[in-house]
């Protein structure tokens, strides 16, 4: 039996996107022992993930070298055989070549990459779109294939139905936030959108407790609305479970944009200072991505947003119509 330890510690995007390595590892090694490590953040995604035999968990922002040593201790002593890195960081690479596996795999701009037993070249774009999940399936074409799976998350049944009450109506859902100022759009084009939004929809808020007052404040300024603040009272799967069978899901380019996609949701996603083709937008036929029409010389600013507008006017989200996030919305509700 083959065993399989993947690594990916970065954002809860990244890690969604990186399932699409565990779809294809089972696809062509059934019988496996596939490993995941990821930052603590992001175990709530895997809990009763049918795949997987064992989910580490890295708390990185608490005793994060002496949490790494101890990871590195018990990672050990499973015997790998093949380790794929899907970071391009030091501490990872350094975890990667510690893992004692018998074929360690990743990307060449990984500081430790010259002693992997093979390097992947990596390349991001502002023009030419690679989705990240085709980037990622490099690591191991040589074990599998060429074709990329797609990413996918699987809530249980107790997320589906701690959710079921609030689909009793046709709902859209909206992810306000973003962790990137310049990758949010503005709280008050959220609400300008809500209030051009017409019955029979319910509009639900998602996010995490940290996001709650954002959520509030964009309910109490849609009173003549039907609007719910959910903002920290589902868990990551739930949210997931409810965004499914909404209408449409309104995100920025952020986790929300990858939880939805990944268990086959309607996603409208508004990439702000971030371009689609770095390759951080999932595709398929249930994803639009809605930017601005206007030509500005400053997007993209940067690969991951800034925490205010280079340029002070932030015109790449201001400049939005939003018009066309309202044409993703099922056309019997449209103004």
């Amino acid at each position: 039996m083959h065993k399989f330890l993947v690594i990916q510690t970065a954002s809860l995007g990244d890690v969604i996107i990186a399932t699409a390595l565990l779809e294809k590892l089972h696809e062509c090694y059934p019988a496996a022992a596939l490993d995941l490590l990821v930052q603590k953040g992001a175990a709530p995604l895997f809990e009763g993930h049918p795949y997987l035999n064992r989910l580490y968990a890295w708390d990185k922002k608490h005793h994060k070298l002496a949490n790494m040593r101890r990871l590195i201790r018990d990672i050990r002593r499973e015997e790998y055989d093949v380790t794929v890195n899907v970071q391009r960081y030091a501490a990872t690479g350094w975890i990667s070549l510690r893992s004692g596996a018998k074929h360690i795999i990743g990307f060449d701009k990984n500081p430790f990459a010259r002693a992997f037993d093979l390097k992947v070249p990596h390349e991001i774009s502002a023009t030419r779109y690679v989705y990240e999940a085709d980037r990622n399936q490099r690591l191991i074409e040589g074990l599998t294939d060429a074709q990329a799976a797609t990413p996918r998350l699987y809530p249980s049944e107790s997320d589906y139905d701690a959710v079921y009450g609030y689909k009793e109506q046709a709902y859209i859902t909206i992810s306000p936030s973003s962790l990137w100022f310049t990758k949010q759009f503005p709280k008050e084009q959220w609400m300008a959108l809500i209030r051009r939004i017409s019955a029979p929809y319910r509009i639900y808020l998602l996010g995490s407790p940290k996001e709650q007052a954002l959520g509030e404040e964009i309910r109490k300024a849609c009173p003549d609305k039907e609007v719910y603040n959910l903002c920290g009272s589902l868990s990551l799967l739930q949210s997931a479970a409810l965004m499914q069978d909404a209408a449409v899901n309104f995100t920025n380019d952020s986790a929300p944009l990858h939880l939805g996609a990944a268990v086959g949701a309607q996603v409208t996603a508004v990439f702000c200072s971030t371009v689609k083709e770095f390759g951080f937008a999932p595709r398929g036929e249930n994803i639009r991505i809605v930017e601005t029409q206007t030509e500005l010389p400053c997007r993209p600013c940067g690969l991951h947003g800034h925490r205010k507008c280079p340029e002070k006017h932030f015109r790449c989200a201001w400049d939005i119509d939003l018009n066309q996030l309202l044409n993703t919305v099922p056309p019997w509700n449209k103004h």
